[in-house]
């Protein structure tokens, strides 16, 4: 049986045509402005993933566009003006940079897991600058800061400090387990625990009036052309310790009922881990025992007892 669409071919087909035609035509034009909105984010998106964190781009005042390199250029210093076995301190975000960059010994990295490690890293670094270096001269023999803004130390020392007192209660205390007393005032000036601290000084030395690290502790050797990273050399540092960490009998590994090496440290820092309040995580959960709670965790109970106590501490301690 023979049908219209078969008698009249000649009609039917260019008219299925125009309404498939018409029907993409409507869809693009209903679809167009969520295309190029979606288009123009990928751009965007595509990029900021394409630039290099070590590099940016940005604009002068008289408008002229530069691409600012410190970062690369510091950790190449590092790599070619310190010996090979130069071990170099800085907050964990850094680590890979110093590994990959400077092929220097970092102290911790992105892949650093023990949560004690990186609170024993924030506790030296927003230390007093005594106390700072009677620990640092036995881990490193250098230390870099990020400075001048753009996400710098400055910005990150208050989360560094926090870290720090959630396994060293004595840093900033069982009543101030936030460590509010490390931070900045509503006009920007520190508080006093930052203005003391390691941090403040390496990121400010020089700079702020009358913010200089102790030459006795410290040397500068190197900031960037911007001042974006600032290397100092520690002094005295203890060369007992060094070869302590070198020998690979000293090297702890596999902790108990868990898969990350929780490490160990050089006996002169024994009096400063020994400090330590261990903080539990996901990763322990197969580890025996009562774990000694942190400082927030400390805070929390003394509250709901109703009591509290604070704590002191002395700079020349480590």
């Amino acid at each position: 049986k023979d049908s219209l669409g078969s008698t009249l071919w000649f009609v039917d087909r260019p008219v299925r045509a125009i309404v498939a035609w018409a029907i993409l035509v409507a869809a693009w034009n209903r679809f167009l402005p969520d295309s190029k909105e979606f288009i123009a984010h990928c751009e965007e998106v595509a990029v900021h993933m394409s630039s290099p964190q070590l590099m940016f781009e940005t604009t002068l005042r008289d408008g002229r566009k530069v691409i600012v390199d410190d970062y690369i250029r510091g950790y190449e210093w590092i790599r070619d003006n310190t010996p090979e076995d130069s071990r170099v301190m800085a907050w964990w975000d850094y680590g890979y940079q110093i590994t990959g960059v400077a092929n220097r010994t970092s102290i911790a990295d992105g892949n650093t897991w023990n949560h004690e490690h990186i609170a024993t890293l924030g506790r030296i670094l927003t230390g007093p600058e005594k106390r700072c270096h009677n620990a640092m001269r036995h881990l490193a023999d250098y230390v870099l800061v990020w400075a001048g803004g753009h996400g710098d130390d400055m910005g990150k020392s208050p989360h560094l400090a926090r870290i720090g007192n959630s396994v060293f209660p004595d840093h900033c205390g069982d009543d101030d387990p936030l460590c509010q007393k490390f931070g900045f005032y509503e006009g920007g000036q520190p508080t006093p625990m930052m203005a003391r601290s390691f941090l403040y000084k390496a990121v400010n030395h020089n700079l702020k009036e009358g913010v200089r690290l102790n030459p006795k502790y410290w040397k500068e050797v190197h900031t960037t052309k911007y001042g974006l990273m600032r290397v100092f050399q520690v002094m005295n540092v203890s060369q007992e310790s060094k070869e302590w960490i070198a020998d690979p009998a000293n090297r702890l590994c596999d902790a108990p009922g868990s898969w990350y090496c929780v490490g160990q440290y050089p006996p002169a820092l024994q009096p400063m881990i020994e400090k330590r309040k261990n903080f539990p995580q996901l990763e322990d959960f197969n580890r025996k025992g009562k774990f000694e709670t942190s400082a927030y965790s400390k805070y929390i109970e003394s509250q709901r007892s109703g009591g509290g106590k604070k704590s002191s501490s002395s700079d020349d301690e480590l």
